[in-house]
C-alpha cells in the first residue's frame, strides 16, 4: 500500500515530498493509505487538515490548489531516485508554484529529510541520543569473549523498549566503544520522537529495558543530554514542590500587602484553576497531540494568573464595601467592574498564548492551544466560584485587618509618586527609555540552539558516566550525532564513510552492517562531531558534510541530526515570527481599542509592551547564555545558546501577562478621565488606585515563577526566571515610570478616537 503523508504544509508520497502543483500517478486499483505526521490513520489526518483540505473520491485538494490526482497509468515508484527531483522541477514549472521562495523550498527539503529518516529507519534525527555505559566486573575486559557477549546481550535488551536502533562494539567492532582499556563499554541508542506516534514514551522505557538485562556484577549508568537535563519531561515531585512553595510565597505577599485573612481566598481560587486546567489538558490529549511542556506551562502560569485574576475581584469587592454597600451589593458591583477587567485580561493573555498556533511547528502549536486553557479557566473561576465564596465567607475573612482599610485601596505613596512623575515627565520618560534600551542590548547577541553539555547538571550518575566518556577522548558532540543516509548501496556507504572521516571537525563515523541500518539501497551512518551543535564549528560540520557528500552513487546523501534540524527549526520559527508578532499585536490592539475607547492609548500600550519584552530577553541572554550570575545562583555555567523554542514561548506568555497590567492601569486612568475630564487627575488617581494592586500582582507572579526554578530542569529554569524578570521589570519600569510619563506628555491626544467608531464602543463605565 502506498502512503501519502501530511507534512504540515505539504504532502509526501512514500518517503518523497510533493510540492504545490505536483501530480502523482499510481497504479490502477492500487490502495492508497493516508497517514498523519504521528503515524496514525486516516481519521487523524482528516482532523489535522480540517478546514484546510477536502477529500473527495480519491482526490486530496488544498485551497491553494495542491492536487493529487489518481489515474490509471504507471507510477513513479517511491524508490526511484529521480522522483524527488522530477517533482521539484515540475513544481517549479507549475504556475501555482510561483509563490514558493527558496527558503520555503529548503525548509520543505529539510522536512522531507526528517520524514525519510523516520520512515526508513524509525528514528527522529532531531532527538538527542541515549548513551548507556557499562563497567565490567573486576578482572574482566572486553577482550574476554565472555565479557564481550555479556555486554552485547545487555545492550540488545534495549529492543524491549520499543522501536529503537543502537550501535555498540558488538555491531561495529569499532574501538571507539571501548573505554578504560576495555574495562568499560557504551552504546549509542537512537529513538523515534517520544512525544507521539510509535515512539510515544519510548524514551522512558530505554533505561529500564537495559537495566533489566544487566547481569550481576556489572555497573550500569545511563547518560546523555536528556538524562543530564533531568529527563527533560515534567517531574511530578518538582512540580508539586514548586506549586506549594510558590503558593506559600504568594500568601505571605498578600498578607503583608493587604493585612487580612481574606488574602487566603485568591490562593484557594488557584487550586480549582490548576486542577480544572490539568483536566482540560488531559481531555485535549484524546483529540490532539499535546506536548509534555504544556504541563509545565500550566504550573508556570495558572498559579500566578489564577491568584492575580481573583485578587482583582477581591480588591474591588473591598473597595465597594468601603463605600457602604452591603455584602451582596458589593459582590455584584465587583463582578460588574472588576469582572469585566478580568475577562479583558484573560482575552489578552489568551491572545498571546494562542499566537503560537500560527508557527509552522506542531510542538509550539500544541503549547499554544493547550496553554490557552489557563487564562480561560482562571477567568471562569474568578467570575463564578469566587463571587459565591465572597458572598458566603467574605465578611468573616475580612473582619480583621493589620492596616488601615483605606490604605489597601487608595495609596498616598503611589499618589505622591504620580505627582512626582508629572513634575519630571521628560526626565522620567528618558530614564525609563534608557533603562529599557540598556537592558535590551544583550538580545543582539542571542544565539539559539542546544545548550552546551557543560551547562547541564555535572553531578550524579549521568554526569559521571558522561565525564567517563570524555576522559577517554570522546568529544561532547557525541550526544548530538549527525546522521547521514546514503542511497547507493554498499559502494555509497564506503565512499560516504571515507569522505565523512576526512571532513574537518569529524571525530568518528559509525556504519553498522545490519538490517537496522541498511534498508535496500539506503544505509544509515552515524557521524560523531568534535564540536557541539550550538557552536559555529558544529554547524560548519553539517554544512561541510552536505557539500562533501553531494556526489555519491545513488544521489546526494541526506544529512540530518539535532544540529541540522535545529537550523531548520530556527528558520521555520523565526521566519514566521513577524507573523506571530503581527497577529498578537493586532488582536491585542483591537481588544484595547474596544476597552479603552482610544486609538492612541491602544497603540502606545502595544508598542510599550513589545519594547518591554526586550528587557526580559536581555536578561535571558546576559544571565543564562553568557552565564553572568547563573553559575553563582544556580551552579549552571554559560549555556552559550538558548533552546530555539524558549524565546517564542516566553514571548507569547509574557506578552499577554504584562498587557494585563497595562489594562489595569490605563482602564482606571480612562475611568478617572471620564469622571474628571482632567488628564493629570486621571494619571494621579489611576496610579494611586492601581499602583498597589499592580505591584502586588507582579510580586505574586514573580515569586510563583521563581519558585518553579527550584526544578533542576534547565529549560524550566530559563523560562521561569525570564518570566519573573520580565513581569517585575514591566511593573516597575513600564507601568510605574514610562506609562504615566508618556500619558502626561501626550495630554488630550491620549483620548482621541474617530467619531465614526465611537458608536460601536461600550459606554463609559463608572468603575474599574
Amino acid at each position: 500500500m502506498s502512503l501519502i503523508t501530511l507534512l504540515d504544509s505539504h504532502l509526501a508520497y512514500g518517503d518523497r515530498p510533493l510540492l504545490d502543483g505536483a501530480q502523482l500517478s499510481v497504479r490502477a486499483g492500487e490502495r492508497v493509505g493516508l497517514i498523519g505526521r504521528n503515524g496514525t490513520g486516516k481519521s487523524t489526518l482528516l482532523r489535522v487538515i480540517a478546514g484546510l483540505a477536502q477529500l473527495d473520491d480519491g482526490e486530496l485538494q488544498r485551497r491553494d490548489s495542491m492536487r493529487i490526482t489518481f489515474v490509471e497509468q504507471e507510477p513513479l515508484l517511491p524508490d526511484s531516485p529521480t522522483l524527488r527531483e522530477s517533482l521539484l522541477e515540475r513544481a517549479a514549472l507549475e504556475p501555482n508554484a510561483a509563490h514558493l521562495h527558496a527558503d520555503e523550498r529548503e525548509r520543505w527539503r529539510m522536512e522531507a529529510r526528517l520524514t525519510e529518516f523516520m520512515q526508513r529507519f524509525g528514528l527522529d534525527p532531531a532527538f538527542e541520543s541515549m548513551l548507556p555505559v557499562l563497567t565490567l566486573p573486576a578482572g574482566m575486559t572486553m577482550a574476554d569473549p565472555v565479557a564481550a557477549k555479556m555486554a552485547a546481550d545487555t545492550f540488545a535488551g534495549v529492543a524491549h523498549a520499543g522501536p529503537v536502533i543502537y550501535s555498540d562494539y558488538a555491531t561495529t567492532a569499532n574501538p571507539i566503544f571501548l573505554l578504560d582499556g576495555g574495562r568499560s563499554t557504551w552504546a549509542l541508542v537512537s529513538i523515534p520522537n517520544p512525544d507521539y506516534g510509535p515512539g510515544l514514551h519510548v524514551e522512558g522505557h530505554v533505561e529500564p529495558a537495559v537495566a533489566a538485562a544487566v547481569p550481576a556484577g556489572v555497573q550500569f549508568r545511563m547518560t546523555g543530554f536528556a538524562k543530564m537535563l533531568s529527563n527533560a519531561g515534567p517531574n511530578a515531585s518538582n512540580l508539586l514542590k514548586g506549586m506549594v512553595f510558590g503558593a506559600c510565597l504568594a500568601l505571605v505577599t498578600l498578607v503583608l500587602v493587604y493585612g487580612s485573612p481574606i488574602a487566603i481566598l485568591p490562593i484557594l481560587m488557584a487550586i480549582p484553576t490548576i486542577c480544572v486546567t490539568f483536566l482540560g489538558v488531559l481531555a485535549m490529549t484524546y483529540v490532539a497531540n499535546v506536548s509534555y511542556f504544556v504541563n509545565y506551562m500550566v504550573v508556570l502560569l495558572s498559579l500566578g494568573i489564577g491568584i492575580d485574576f481573583s485578587l482583582i475581584v477581591v480588591v474591588r469587592w473591598r473597595e465597594e464595601r468601603e463605600k457602604g454597600l452591603s455584602n451582596e451589593e458589593a459582590v455584584v458591583a465587583a463582578i460588574q467592574h472588576a469582572g469585566r477587567a478580568v475577562m479583558l485580561s484573560g482575552l489578552t493573555a489568551a491572545a498571546g498564548l494562542l499566537s503560537l498556533a500560527v508557527l509552522p511547528v506542531p510542538f509550539l502549536r500544541s503549547v499554544g492551544y493547550g496553554s490557552t486553557l489557563i487564562p480561560f479557566v482562571a477567568v471562569c473561576v474568578a467570575v463564578t466560584l469566587l463571587p459565591v465564596c465572597l458572598a458566603v465567607l467574605g465578611p468573616a475573612l475580612d473582619k480583621f485587618s493589620l492596616w488601615r482599610r483605606s490604605s489597601t485601596i487608595y495609596s498616598s505613596g503611589w499618589e505622591r509618586w504620580a505627582r512626582f512623575i508629572l513634575r519630571h515627565q521628560w526626565k522620567a520618560a528618558i530614564v525609563g527609555t534608557a533603562v529599557v534600551l540598556i537592558t535590551t542590548v544583550p538580545v543582539l547577541g542571542m544565539k539559539t540552539g542546544e545548550p552546551l553539555i557543560s551547562s547541564l547538571s555535572q553531578v550524579g550518575p549521568a554526569a559521571e558516566a558522561f565525564h567517563q566518556l570524555q576522559a577517554n577522548g570522546i568529544p561532547s558532540g557525541l550526544d548530538f550525532p549527525i546522521y547521514v543516509m546514503t542511497h547507493g548501496g554498499a559502494e555509497a556507504v564506503e565512499q560516504a564513510r571515507a569522505i565523512a572521516q576526512e571532513t574537518t571537525g569529524v571525530y568518528a563515523v559509525i556504519a553498522p552492517d545490519n538490517p537496522s541500518f541498511r534498508k535496500g539501497n539506503d544505509a544509515l551512518l552515524t557521524v560523531i562531531p568534535k564540536a557541539e551543535g550550538s557552536l559555529a564549528e558544529g554547524k560548519a560540520i553539517v554544512s561541510g558534510l552536505r557539500a562533501a557528500l553531494s556526489g555519491l552513487p545513488g544521489g546526494p546523501a541526506d544529512v540530518g541530526g539535532a544540529t541540522a534540524e535545529d537550523i531548520s527549526f530556527t528558520d521555520a520559527v523565526y521566519g514566521a515570527f513577524p507573523l506571530l508578532l503581527a497577529v498578537v499585536s493586532l488582536v491585542t490592539f483591537c481588544i484595547l481599542v474596544y476597552s479603552l475607547r482610544s486609538i492612541v492609548l491602544a497603540v502606545k500600550a502595544v508598542v510599550l509592551n513589545v519594547v518591554s519584552l526586550g528587557s526580559a530577553f536581555g536578561f535571558m541572554v546576559f544571565f543564562w547564555q553568557y552565564g553572568h550570575g547563573s553559575a553563582w545562583i544556580y551552579g549552571v555555567p554559560a549555556t552559550d545558546a538558548i533552546r530555539a523554542w524558549i524565546p517564542t514561548v516566553v514571548f507569547a506568555s509574557l506578552f499577554g501577562i504584562s498587557m494585563d497590567y497595562e489594562v489595569f492601569v490605563l482602564a482606571r486612568m480612562r475611568e478617572e478621565y471620564d469622571r474628571t475630564g482632567s488628564t493629570r487627575e486621571a494619571i494621579v488617581n489611576g496610579i494611586a488606585r492601581t499602583g498597589r494592586l499592580v505591584t502586588c500582582a507582579a510580586l505574586i507572579l514573580m515569586v510563583t515563577f521563581l519558585a518553579l526554578s527550584i526544578d533542576p530542569n534547565q529549560l524550566v529554569r530559563i523560562s521561569s526566571t525570564t518570566l519573573a524578570v520580565g513581569v517585575i521589570m514591566d511593573a516597575i519600569i513600564i507601568r510605574s515610570l514610562l506609562v504615566p510619563a508618556l500619558v502626561s506628555l501626550m495630554g488630550r491626544w491620549n483620548w482621541w478616537m474617530p467619531a465614526g467608531l465611537t458608536r460601536y464602543l461600550p459606554a463609559p463605565s463608572s468603575g474599574h
